[in-house]
């Protein structure tokens, strides 16, 4: 049986950002096009990487809609930018859209707590988690993008300090779709 009672603006807002994840997805996967065309690897790694966890976490979205048993309505996405001027603009960008994320995930929390939606408050609490780390990330690729001055080879080096050793942010995440597979799945 469906839990009406759910079915207040929370459910509409989670409806709307998986939208806004599914795009962000595809805006990450244009940035990974973007330097794995310039050469750079790691950060094609990176935004690839970021690219799959965007996708990961609309999937688990929709899985909390299906399983609260609320309409899931997948759409389209918005228009993705794949043209970019520098590293630096690119890495701005994907800045850019982490910050936007970290709005809009604590939207959704507040969302849950004024529509006592404890459930989805809940829900939500993991993500807003993850998503300090993830801002952080991308705020800390913009400094060392200005800071190389040009040189990408000190980027490539970072990231992949960085990316060694990297455990991956799946404790306690709320579960994916059934018979969706992942090298990293929960």
């Amino acid at each position: 049986m469906p839990d009406i009672s759910v079915e207040q603006p929370f459910a509409g807002l989670l409806r709307d950002h998986i939208r806004f994840e599914l795009t962000t997805s595809q805006q990450y996967l244009a940035v990974a096009v973007y330097f794995d065309a310039a050469k750079l690897p790691r950060s094609a790694a990176y935004a690839y990487r970021r690219s799959e966890d965007n996708r990961t976490d609309a999937l688990r979205m929709i899985g909390y809609l299906l399983d609260r048993e609320l309409p899931v309505g997948v759409t389209g996405i918005d228009p993705i930018r794949s043209e970019f001027g520098s590293s630096q603009d690119a890495a701005t960008h994907i800045c850019a859209l982490e910050s936007e994320r970290s709005a809009r995930l604590t939207d959704l929390a507040q969302q849950a707590r004024r529509a006592n939606d404890y459930l989805g408050e809940q829900f939500t609490g993991w993500f807003l988690e993850k998503q300090i780390e993830e801002a952080a990330r991308a705020n800390t690729l913009v400094t060392v993008v200005e800071r190389a001055d040009g040189n990408l080879f000190d980027v490539e080096e970072f990231l992949a300090r960085e990316q060694s050793g990297r455990a991956p942010l799946s404790t306690g995440a709320p579960p994916r779709i059934p018979g969706i597979v992942s090298r990293n799945s929960s």
